[in-house]
């Protein structure tokens, strides 16, 4: 761990760091988090002139929020903005979509998120070259001569492959490329991609960031003052802005990221290394697993591992005896939260998985707890 939980570049460990991002200077009989603020305009007498003008553009508690979440992702970097959207998909798209021009290449993962095929066809749509390579072994090196844009997501999803950052960045900006990373999975305390080379970290905060399934929320974070200008402006214009609500919300839940990142993370670890012992269980994925395919290169540029474990049941009809089979899981989509859930992602379409794949996402549950009904389920689906 090159900045581990007892300090950073900050000085203060990811626990002080999570309490305390993004507060606002003390003042006497002021809540410490202020309440959000809902306003879709401000009073804005004669010329115009500062912070806040009209909702659209900024609102306090988004302040407060990219604030704190740059806090996270770049703790002690001078210069990086953080924008905060709607959704994750908001957050991607203003990337691709303001930096990317007719007549651009972008090289995006082919094992990424579900939805890339969907922004794939967007793009070409707009007269953008379109390149693929899977996230494992930096395949997209292979693609990447005459790039505008390098998309990296890593550890990928659902598959869990890991790329190296560093060695990636270092090659796009020799080729005059920019690096986007996608760091919904490993959050800010997993790794930080603008520390690896990056010049966008980018995420879905609808998953661990805030880590209780209720607040659909997307960030960007970047240091180059003209490629945030442009994402900016693709925010303003597209009006894919967070609700102060869910803003305040996601705020609020950042307080406890570093307690619910370090028990989910360590009962991931536990859960994969539980299911070694079933031998109806293949294709087993967590880059903590010391023999895992991504082990060597996550650990070298990841603090912490994520809270998802993939594998593989025999069968579909297997897989969802399995999951119907599960007393403390909840079978849905996401990950990140702090009740455990899981599903057999096959169900989408638009992943390169296995009929039995199951995309576990580890919660908060007592590790033992979690174990126990996770093998009572694999018992009872084989019946």
């Amino acid at each position: 761990m090159s900045d581990s939980a007892t300090g950073g570049p900050s000085g203060d460990g990811d626990g002080t760091r999570a309490v305390r991002a993004g507060l606002p200077e003390a003042v006497k009989n002021e809540p410490t988090l202020p309440g959000p603020v809902f306003a879709a305009h401000f009073h804005l007498p004669g010329e115009v002139g500062g912070p806040y003008t009209y909702g659209r553009d900024e609102n306090p508690t988004w302040t407060l929020l990219e604030r704190a979440i740059g806090e996270l992702e770049a703790p002690g970097q001078d210069g990086v903005q953080t924008l905060a959207f709607a959704s994750g998909m908001a957050a991607i798209s203003s990337v691709l979509f303001s930096q990317l021009r007719a007549g651009d290449a972008v090289v995006l993962p082919s094992d990424g998120y579900q939805a890339l095929p969907l922004v794939r066809a967007q793009l070409e749509a707009y007269g953008i070259e379109v390149r693929t390579a899977p996230t494992g072994q930096d395949a997209q090196l292979d693609v990447l001569d005459g790039a505008k844009l390098l998309w990296l997501e890593t550890p990928s999803n659902p598959g869990l492959d890991v790329c190296d950052v560093r060695r990636l960045a270092e090659a796009a900006h020799a080729r005059g490329a920019l690096v986007a990373v996608d760091n919904t999975l490993a959050t800010p305390l997993g790794q930080r991609p603008l520390e690896l080379g990056a010049d966008f970290a980018v995420a879905s905060g609808t998953k661990q960031l805030t880590g209780h399934g209720d607040v659909l929320l997307g960030y960007v974070v970047g240091r180059d003052a003209e490629a945030m200008a442009a994402v900016r402006r693709w925010r303003k214009i597209v009006g894919a802005i967070p609700g102060p609500m869910e803003a305040w919300l996601a705020h609020r839940s950042i307080a406890t990221l570093q307690l619910r990142v370090d028990r989910q993370c360590a009962t991931a670890l536990t859960l994969a290394e539980a299911l070694r012992a079933r031998p109806e269980v293949t294709g087993l994925r967590y880059p903590g697993l010391p023999d895992d395919p991504s082990h060597k290169i996550a650990s070298q540029q990841m603090r912490r591992h994520g809270c998802v474990v993939s594998f593989t049941l025999p069968t579909r009809a297997r897989a969802e005896r399995f999951l119907d089979a599960l007393r403390l899981v909840d079978d849905a989509t996401s990950f990140g939260g702090v009740r455990s859930t899981a599903e057999r992602r096959g169900r989408w379409g638009g992943d390169a998985v296995p009929e039995g794949f199951i995309r576990f996402s580890v919660g908060a549950e007592d590790p033992e707890d979690l174990v126990a009904d996770v093998f009572r389920a694999l018992d009872e689906s084989a019946r």
